[in-house]
């Protein structure tokens, strides 16, 4: 019976690539990209999205700041609770932008093995856990709103909805260019932490016009029953982004395979191209734009690590880290 370990030679070679496209040699100097060992894998729009989510953030802030003092001023109750809401807001897009801020200040640290991508998927888990328990809160609350009625004041509640739409509709300004731009590519530079502030803000500006709708329709025609029952509606609109969020950030978190299409496309590709059989192989996210890979290949002639990370290179200009691992077998294919 045959084995594996007896394929001669062991050939065994492994080879570092990080395909930055932009990274160009200066003139006069020798150029020693193979061998670079560069773990920067931020998105190619980082520093605008930290900017951005920064900027979101502190416009929040002040608007909170403005609700809380004018609440205590004016003695309402409303413009204070909207306030210390607004504050969960302020939080999930500081923790946004931290994010960014670390990743970019950790981005050259060899602590991290292959870079400070994560951050931002981190951010994001987490910022997705918390919409989720705000969708339960707000579920519980209209459950029992409807089962006990309560006075709603409908204008200042009115007042209150309306200022909430207006500061969503100011962060989701400023996020909306860095947004758009990374849903461009999903599958290659989706920005997860930046996804997660979009949906907190798009989360609360949705409540805000159910909210609108509602009292509306409670201070003109008496339908106070909508305002628990678009609560409900908001709570399961917000449930279901948190999950997307936990799902997708999880996955990135975890490792998982960041594209099985992908890993199959390369594992055909490589076979076809170079005649090898392919008994190993792992692809997965580095960051924004960024993707790993580990590939073995068992090949019936004499092939270097180089030879197969240059053809990867051309193919697949997203493998920004590669690891490849050569077996010579006669026969064996």
């Amino acid at each position: 019976m045959a084995h594996d370990h007896s394929l001669h030679p062991h050939g065994h070679a492994h080879g570092h690539d990080h395909g930055h496209a932009h990274d160009q040699a200066p003139a006069g100097a020798h150029d020693h990209g193979i061998w670079t060992r560069d773990h920067v894998f931020l998105g190619s729009g980082h520093s605008s999205a930290e900017t951005r989510a920064k900027w979101a953030a502190i416009v929040t802030a002040v608007f909170m700041i403005v609700e809380i003092v004018c609440g205590l001023a004016y003695h309402s109750m409303a413009l204070l609770a909207d306030g210390a809401h607004m504050a969960t807001h302020v939080g999930a897009l500081g923790l946004a932008a931290g994010a960014y801020w670390l990743a970019r200040r950790h981005s050259g640290s060899g602590r991290f093995t292959f870079g400070s991508g994560k951050f931002g998927d981190l951010a994001a888990f987490s910022s997705a856990i918390i919409l989720g328990i705000t969708a339960l809160v707000v579920a519980v609350e209209s459950i029992q709103r409807i089962v006990t009625p309560a006075t709603v004041q409908y204008g200042d509640a009115l007042l209150i909805a309306c200022i909430g739409l207006g500061v969503n509709l100011v962060s989701a300004l400023i996020l909306k260019d860095n947004h758009s731009h990374s849903h461009g590519d999903h599958s290659h530079g989706h920005d997860n932490n930046m996804r997660a502030a979009y949906v907190h803000v798009l989360a609360d500006a949705a409540t805000s016009v159910l909210a609108i709708i509602a009292l509306a329709a409670g201070y003109y025609y008496g339908l106070g029953i909508l305002d628990p029952i678009s609560g409900l509606v908001g709570a399961f609109v917000i449930a279901s982004w948190s999950y997307g969020l936990i799902r997708d950030s999880a996955m990135v978190l975890l490792d998982a395979d960041a594209d099985p299409k992908q890993s199959d496309d390369i594992r055909a590709f490589l076979e076809s191209e170079l005649k090898a059989r392919i008994p190993d192989l792992h692809l997965w996210r580095l960051g924004p734009g960024h993707r790993g890979l580990i590939v073995s290949l068992i090949s019936p002639d004499a092939i270097s690590a180089e030879t197969v990370k240059a053809t990867l290179r051309r193919q697949y200009p997203d493998l920004s880290h590669v690891t490849v691992e050569v077996a010579v077998c006669d026969g064996c294919t």
